[in-house]
């Protein structure tokens, strides 16, 4: 019973993992015969999973979707990875946390006990994010994937996170809603975010999905254009660092400062570091500006050599200058500053 057990679930992930399976591809992948499979996928009917079969030269099978939700199986892995799945969105900020942690407690309750030690060493806590901002409405998130998928033109309305902000535009009859074609939702520093073509503003945009407030119907159909570079994880993450050309850091440079390799390793983030001796190493380093850049160099607290380029060292000037302004104002201030009375 076991191993009819094992093969049923093989059998169900791999009518999951692909639209149509032969039959005889399928009996190979289990190592059984013909009459065997079609004997387990009589199992899989009677468990409630709408399974059809393809007509063809070769037959197969199909797993479609059904109307009620069938009894799930799951091998060990899939059943960690779905645990550890909900623990994570119970952690999203996208509003389903209570649900998550509610689907999360009722499959543990099922689990075997070696796998609930698995989960349970899987403790993931939400980090509030610095800047504050709205809790995304999962309504909202579902909306925007659904124009992704059907490749439905977006209208919106871009709310400011507070009033008076210029990310956002104040939603009213007066104020035409955004127009956009969605190609993709990301996560970044804790927040979710809608990556598209404003028709607009003729550019790729990325708009904070918190400050989304969908307007309905949504637009026309449209053909997906081609993402500068082609991977969402590099346009966001490029755009975030103000690159112009890729996910490259807009400025780069490179010093030597006066700490171990190691020291400098655990805070240079995307940073390469090179030890040139047990006290001193070479970092090479970006930001979106060079007075940033040094501005970071200088967190290090220590002796700094500019190696290059030459706008690093003149942002080192820029930035001496105004630290000295600042200190002698702020002397200045303190000199003049009354006597406190009796």
């Amino acid at each position: 019973m076991s191993g009819t057990s094992s093969r049923l679930l093989t059998l169900l992930s791999l009518l999951q993992a692909r639209r149509d399976w032969p039959g005889a591809a399928l009996a190979d992948r289990l190592q059984v015969s013909s009459r065997t499979v079609r004997r387990d996928v009589d199992r899989l009917r009677g468990l409630g999973y709408p399974v059809h079969a393809v007509k063809g030269p070769d037959g197969g099978y199909r797993l479609d979707a059904g109307s009620e939700l069938p009894p799930l199986l799951f091998d060990d892995d899939q059943a960690v990875a779905l645990a550890v799945a909900l623990r994570v969105a119970a952690a999203s900020g996208v509003g389903i946390e209570e649900a998550a942690a509610r689907a999360l407690a009722t499959v543990r309750q099922v689990m075997p006990a070696r796998l609930r030690h698995r989960i349970d060493a899987v403790q993931v806590a939400a980090a509030p994010s610095r800047s504050g901002g709205r809790a995304l409405d999962p309504a909202v998130l579902l909306a925007l994937s659904a124009a992704i998928r059907a490749r439905e033109v977006l209208r919106f309305d871009h709310r400011p996170e507070r009033p008076g902000d210029e990310g956002g535009e104040q939603a009213g009859p007066d104020v035409p809603p955004r127009r956009v074609e969605p190609h993709a939702t990301v996560t970044w520093a804790g927040r979710w975010y809608l990556v598209g073509w404003d028709l607009d503003r003729d550019d790729w945009r990325i708009f904070r999905a918190d400050r989304i407030a969908p307007r309905t119907p949504t637009g026309p159909r449209f053909a997906p254009r081609p993402l500068p570079g082609g991977d969402v994880a590099s346009f966001v993450r490029g755009r975030f660092r103000g690159a112009v050309d890729g996910d490259a850091w807009p400025c780069s440079g490179v010093v030597e400062l006066g700490l171990p390799a190691a020291e400098v390793a655990a805070f240079a983030h995307d940073g390469v570091v090179e030890a040139l001796g047990p006290d001193r190493c070479r970092l090479t380093l970006g930001a979106w500006s060079w007075t940033g850049l040094a501005a970071a160099v200088v967190r290090f607290d220590c002796d700094i050599r500019v190696v290059g380029p030459v706008q690093l060292g003149e942002a080192f000037s820029t930035l001496s200058r105004r630290a000295a302004a600042a200190g002698g104002a702020h002397l200045g201030q303190v000199a003049c500053s009354p006597l406190p009375t009796g």
